[in-house]
């Protein structure tokens, strides 16, 4: 993956877009020396976006299957939220 600093992101705008668009490069833009954000491509955050479904997907299916039911308050507590 490239990585660029800040400065250089926000003067290479253009060109790292079009790096991404149109080559399927990734683009890691760094703060004081460590990553900071990416530029990918959106076919990737779309496979990204469907993995996590899949998972979400599969541990709900895997949740139909457990007996019993819960309480909501039980629910928030085991969540931590």
């Amino acid at each position: 993956m490239t990585r660029v600093s800040m400065t250089k992101a926000r003067q290479d705008f253009t060109d790292i877009a079009n790096r991404v668009m149109f080559g399927a490069e990734r683009i890691c833009i760094e703060k004081n020396n460590k990553p900071a954000v990416a530029v990918v491509p959106v076919s990737d955050i779309e496979l990204l976006e469907a993995l996590e479904d899949k998972i979400d997907l599969e541990e709900a299916l895997k949740s139909l299957k457990e007996p019993g039911t819960i309480r909501l308050k039980d629910l928030k507590k085991k969540l931590g939220i």
